[in-house]
C-alpha cells in the first residue's frame, strides 16, 4: 500500500558527465521516494547536483546508472514515443520563465496545446481557464515584456498545467523574484497542489522556500543525498553537516562577542513552548547571563516554529546548570561548539 502512494522513485541513480580533463560525477547513487500529492523539496548549495537531479526525473538528462520510476513505470527503458507520452504527466517551470516574447500570455499558454493537436478554440478555452487559476485572466492579452517577473512566472505555471500533469517540477522557480513575489508564487503552488491534487517538487537553494511550502525535504550535498525527512524534523534537529549549515545559515552573529568561550545552545520553540518565557526563567533560575546570537520564527506547514541561538556564560558550572534547566522544560535544544 505504501508503494502505491509513491509517484516518483529513484533507485541507485547516478549521473556522470565527460569533460575535457576526465569525468564529473554530478549524482552518486541517489535513492529517493516522492509521495503522490505531497509538496517535496530538494535543497542544496550551488553545484550540489540538485538541478541535474530534477532533469533526470523527467529524463531531460539521462542517468548514467540506476532507475527512474514514475507512477510505477521505469522511464529509462521506454521507447522515445513512450517517454514523450510519460513526460506529458510532468509539467516543469524554470527560473527564467522561458516564455515566447512575441506571443501574448494567452498565446504562450495555448502554444503547447496547439502543437499537440488540440483545436484552436478548445486550446484557447483551456488556456483562459488556466490563466484564471493563476490569477492572470485580466492580463491574457499582454506580452511578456509588459508583465512583471511574478506575472511571467504565473504564465509559465499556467503553461505547465496545460497537459493536466500529475507532477509539477519547479527548478529554482522563485530565485529571480523578490521576497513578496516569491511568497505569492509559493502560495499559488500550494493552492494548485491542494486544489488540483498535483504533486509538486521544489528545487531550491533557499531554506526559507522549503519551510514556507514543503512537507518533506531531501538535502543534497556533493552529489549525494545527505538527509531526508519532514521539514519540521530537519528544522528542529538537522543531523548532517550541510543540514545544519542550511538551517543555521543566518545564525552568524552580526556583531562581535567575546569568543573565548565557544559554548552555544540552540533552542527550538514549537507549540506550547512558544508562549513560555523559558529564556528569562533560565537566566533568573541559574543566575547567569547569555548572549543572544540569533533568533527567528518560521511558519512550517501552518505551524509556528522558532529558534534561538545563545552563547552560554564562560563559567562552566553556570553553563551546565543552564543545560540541566533546559532538560526539565520539555523544550528541544542542542549544544553547539561553533556557529556554522
Amino acid at each position: 500500500m505504501e508503494q502505491e502512494n509513491v509517484i516518483i522513485e529513484l533507485k541507485e541513480m547516478s549521473k556522470s558527465f565527460k569533460v575535457k580533463n576526465g569525468v564529473v560525477h554530478a549524482l552518486d547513487k541517489i535513492d529517493l521516494k516522492i509521495n503522490r500529492g505531497e509538496i517535496f523539496g530538494i535543497i542544496g548549495m550551488s553545484g550540489a547536483g540538485k538541478s541535474t537531479l530534477v532533469r533526470c526525473i523527467n529524463l531531460l538528462e539521462r542517468p548514467t546508472e540506476g532507475q527512474v520510476l514514475f507512477d510505477g513505470q521505469d522511464l529509462t527503458v521506454l521507447k522515445p514515443s513512450q517517454l514523450r507520452q510519460a513526460r506529458r504527466s510532468m509539467g516543469m517551470i524554470f527560473q527564467q520563465f522561458n516564455l515566447l516574447m512575441q506571443k501574448t500570455a494567452l498565446e504562450n499558454v495555448c502554444f503547447p496545446l496547439e502543437i499537440s493537436g488540440v483545436k484552436k478554440e478548445e486550446a484557447r478555452k483551456r488556456a483562459e481557464e488556466l490563466l484564471e487559476i493563476v490569477g492572470l485572466e485580466e492580463r491574457k492579452n499582454s506580452y511578456p515584456a509588459q508583465l512583471s517577473g511574478g506575472q511571467k512566472q504565473r504564465v509559465a505555471i499556467a503553461r505547465a498545467l496545460t497537459t493536466n500533469p500529475k507532477v509539477l517540477l519547479c527548478d529554482e522557480a522563485t530565485s529571480a523574484l523578490d521576497p513578496n513575489t516569491t511568497r505569492s508564487i509559493l502560495k499559488l503552488l500550494k493552492d494548485i497542489n491542494k486544489r488540483l491534487g498535483i504533486t509538486v517538487v521544489v528545487i531550491t537553494h533557499e531554506m526559507s522556500v522549503i519551510e514556507e511550502i514543503c512537507q518533506r525535504v531531501a538535502i543534497i550535498d556533493s552529489s549525494k543525498i545527505a538527509e531526508i525527512g519532514t521539514v519540521e524534523k530537519i528544522f528542529t534537529a538537522p543531523k548532517s553537516s550541510i543540514g545544519k549549515q542550511l538551517v543555521y545559515s543566518e545564525s552568524k552573529p552580526k556583531t562581535q562577542f567575546d569568543d573565548t568561550n565557544k559554548q552555544y545552545c540552540r533552542i527550538v520553540f514549537e507549540g506550547e513552548t512558544s508562549f513560555k518565557p523559558i529564556l528569562a526563567n533560565m537566566i533568573l533560575e541559574c543566575q547567569g547571563v547569555v548572549n543572544i546570537m540569533y533568533a527567528n520564527t518560521r511558519n512550517i506547514d501552518g505551524q509556528a516554529y522558532g529558534q534561538l541561538i545563545v552563547q552560554l556564560p564562560p563559567d562552566e558550572r553556570t553553563a551546565k546548570k543552564m543545560i540541566a534547566y533546559l532538560e526539565t522544560q520539555n523544550v528541544k535544544f542542542e549544544q553547539l561548539t561553533e556557529l556554522i
